[in-house]
């Protein structure tokens, strides 16, 4: 039997996102309520601007007082997609305290605070759900954290921001540069007008936190990512990638140690084989390739961004936190058991692409190869052109360490016969 109260919800932020989960709460209000078990009433819309014409959301409903409208006391749940640090995590615990439970779409605030953020939810029962601050639309927190609670994660490797999979794809299919490749994901709306965040990783490196920690039941924060952005990605890189059969792509890759230790969260641009299912995923979308003890290897793919998309897995989470409130109860909280070490990038195994500028002259090879045997870097292939006294030598390694491969460069920079290091790669995907 349905409950007639209606149960209360806040939304803080009326933009892209906001907007797209107030006209589905609005359009869908039958549906929703018939699957919670009870209506679903928008109670109040926090906003920086009231003067915006909002289109189906009453004048009435339309706050700046974010503060008080979670302070009301009769808010069953919070929706935040406002984004940022502050004050979205001041809301955020408040709304604990007031009795209010959670959904968030805000990678960067539980990239950073997640712990404290999971410790005031469990302090006052309350939910905090956050679907939507991976991968969009995506199924893929509440697989992690309830569809393989029973099985051992080992790895997560994925495209997790479409903008810079636009721009390398861009860059892969028509030949294109960097530059140009980016100007048309911001003429097309992929990018930001300041698209730093994108492109040199920083959300890719908040949403690899929030997988590790999920995957490996141990806290891994913003700071314990590794992040490389791909600015510096080149067309010669991409000639050199269909080289060898590879494509580039800039991944988010959580892992744990050979003998299961600790863990690894790291993002940057890597070649990956185009045998491999990433290979293939395009323009502005997401995918995550999860490999497990139990399940085996698990493929999750949609669009990442957007504002119908996101909402979507807003309203997923909205539903089962208000199931949740019904009866009395709460979803899966924090689960950091394990408590892993994290290590740094050093300890990171994996294979090489390495190109050089080299003289073009009897015994440079040689040379190099030395440097990298004297160094424990095994060579798997060598490729040399030269003309004109110059040459670009390009090395592919088997499996090495970050910190070997560190110790390579630096000594193969101070060869009279290296001009330069052109490119630096990882090798994924194998």
């Amino acid at each position: 039997m349905m409950r007639t109260r209606p149960l209360k919800v806040a939304l803080l932020g009326c933009g892209v996102v906001g907007s797209e989960v107030a006209r589905i709460m609005t359009t869908h209000a039958d549906d929703l309520a018939a699957r919670i078990g009870a209506p679903v009433e928008l109670a109040g819309v926090a906003v920086r601007r009231p003067s915006k014409v909002r289109e189906g959301i009453p004048a009435e409903l339309v706050t700046t007082d974010a503060t008080a409208l979670v302070k009301r006391g009769d808010i069953d749940v919070v929706v935040e997609v406002i984004g940022g640090i502050e004050p979205a995590r001041s809301l955020i615990t408040t709304a604990f305290e007031y009795g209010a439970s959670v959904v968030s779409a805000n990678k960067a605030l539980l990239a950073q605070d997640g712990a404290a953020l999971h410790a005031a939810a469990e302090d006052h029962d309350a939910d905090l759900y956050y679907e939507a601050a991976v991968a969009g639309a995506i199924p893929l927190i509440r697989p992690l954290r309830e569809s393989l609670a029973g099985d051992k994660v080992n790895r997560v490797l994925g495209i997790v921001n479409g903008t810079t999979n636009f721009i390398l794809d861009k860059m892969d299919s028509t030949g294109a540069g960097y530059q140009e490749a980016l100007d048309e994901a911001t003429a097309l709306g992929y990018a930001e007008a300041d698209p730093t965040a994108d492109v040199e990783g920083f959300d890719a490196a908040a949403k690899a936190a929030i997988l590790a920690g999920i995957a490996f039941h141990t806290r891994v924060r913003l700071d314990d990512v590794y992040r490389e952005g791909m600015t510096e990605v080149t067309a010669a890189d991409f000639a050199s990638a269909k080289e060898m059969g590879c494509t580039i792509k800039l991944l988010a890759i959580c892992e744990r140690a050979e003998d299961g230790a600790s863990v690894t969260a790291r993002v940057h641009p890597a070649m990956i084989p185009l045998t491999h299912p990433l290979a293939s995923v395009r323009g502005a979308y997401n995918a995550v390739f999860v490999e497990s003890d139990a399940s085996g290897q698990l493929m999750f793919y949609g669009p990442g961004a957007g504002g119908a998309p996101t909402a979507s897995a807003v309203l997923g989470d909205l539903v089962a936190v208000c199931r949740n409130r019904l009866n009395g109860a709460t979803g899966p909280g924090e689960s950091a058991y394990a408590a892993l070490p994290v290590s740094g990038m050093g300890d990171v195994v994996t294979r090489y692409h390495v190109s050089l500028d080299v003289a073009d002259k009897p015994g440079v090879l040689a040379q190099v190869a030395t440097v990298f045997a004297e160094h424990g870097v095994s060579i798997d292939t060598v490729r040399q052109q030269g003309k004109d006294g110059e040459a670009s030598l390009v090395v592919v390694t088997h499996r090495a360490s970050d910190a070997a491969l560190s110790g390579t460069v630096e000594a193969l920079r101070k060869l009279d016969t290296v001009r330069g290091v052109a490119s630096i790669m990882r090798v994924e995907g194998e």
